[in-house]
């Protein structure tokens, strides 16, 4: 979608609506025009900011993701399309995504305001990520999980019965990301340093975290 010139330059003094919408999963949906990026909002929670997304920013720049042997990704949370667009903006990567999202109207977001602007093949299958990795019968180099409600991941996607089902679809060498708050309340910060220890490292021995300073990015990598 084309947006004024205009309207990118007010953007880096005021936040600009381009759309608002509701859908049965997200009642609350906005699309926002702010420094010059493209933004989405539920309620409060912002689940897509173009290359200012920084948690994966952060991390696919410590990852030296530029440099890793990787052609096809599973997205378990699209959101607008964040992560393939700073991969082929910032990290000139042009890969093939398979992208599960269960709400269609975000779906449609992501389309209209960002998919439209790359190059990357994006296949977007709209469905539960939880039946999906149960089901799929195809694997990947790169699994990213960015699935909230609000702010909370919800917790089947915490169990480690879907935690084994993710690992199954890795590749040889393959690279999985899990997306968690960590924030500044210490009883954030304990769930999810709990789940890392406790679940999380249970599947994945060798598994670290990377701090984003606000969230925290789960990291396991499939032996060759």
């Amino acid at each position: 979608m084309h947006i004024p010139v205009w309207k990118k330059w007010l953007s880096h003094l005021i936040p600009v609506t381009l759309e608002e919408a509701s859908s049965e999963q997200n009642p609350e949906l906005s699309v926002i025009l702010s420094q010059g990026r493209v933004q989405l909002l539920s309620g409060d929670a912002i689940y897509s900011w173009d290359d200012l997304y920084k948690n994966f920013l952060v991390a696919f720049d410590r990852l030296k993701i530029d440099e890793r042997k990787i052609e096809d990704v599973l997205l378990l949370g699209l959101g607008l399309g964040s992560i393939p667009y700073m991969l082929e903006k910032v990290f000139n990567r042009n890969y093939h995504y398979s992208a599960v999202e269960w709400d269609e109207t975000v779906a449609h977001l992501a389309v209209k305001y960002t998919l439209s602007r790359l190059e990357s093949p994006i296949e977007i299958i709209t469905a539960d990520a939880e039946v999906f990795v149960q089901v799929t019968e195809e694997q990947f180099d790169l699994l990213i999980i960015d699935i909230f409600e609000d702010e909370i991941t919800p917790p089947q996607f915490c169990t480690e019965e879907f935690l084994q089902a993710c690992a199954a679809l890795l590749r040889p060498g393959g690279l999985l990301l899990f997306n968690r708050l960590h924030g500044e309340d210490v009883s954030i910060q304990q769930v999810t340093e709990r789940f890392f220890e406790r679940r999380f490292r249970n599947v994945f021995p060798e598994a670290w975290a990377i701090d984003t300073k606000g969230n925290w990015i789960l990291c396991a990598e499939k032996q060759l």
